[in-house]
């Protein structure tokens, strides 16, 4: 599970932004027009196989710029 939705930066975070279009997440037409530039950021990147199509699961795992505030991703 991505870490990003519950950190205080979510919301200008560039990391975030990239791995929500890694997801074709369509539903964000959001202009950032002040990016936030994590430090330090671990992104998991999982591959599953179905018959023929091959999909891949991204997910932030560790920011030394998280900081914790839960549900502020709903903001």
């Amino acid at each position: 599970m991505c870490i990003c939705v519950n950190c205080r930066h979510v919301q200008n975070c560039i990391t975030y932004n990239l791995i929500q279009q890694q997801h074709n997440n369509k539903c964000n037409k959001k202009i950032i027009s002040n990016y936030f530039i994590p430090q330090e950021t671990l992104i998991n990147i999982n591959i599953y196989y179905t018959d023929q199509t091959i999909l891949f699961d991204w997910d932030l795992i560790e920011c030394l710029s998280f900081i914790e505030i839960p549900g502020y991703w709903t903001i």
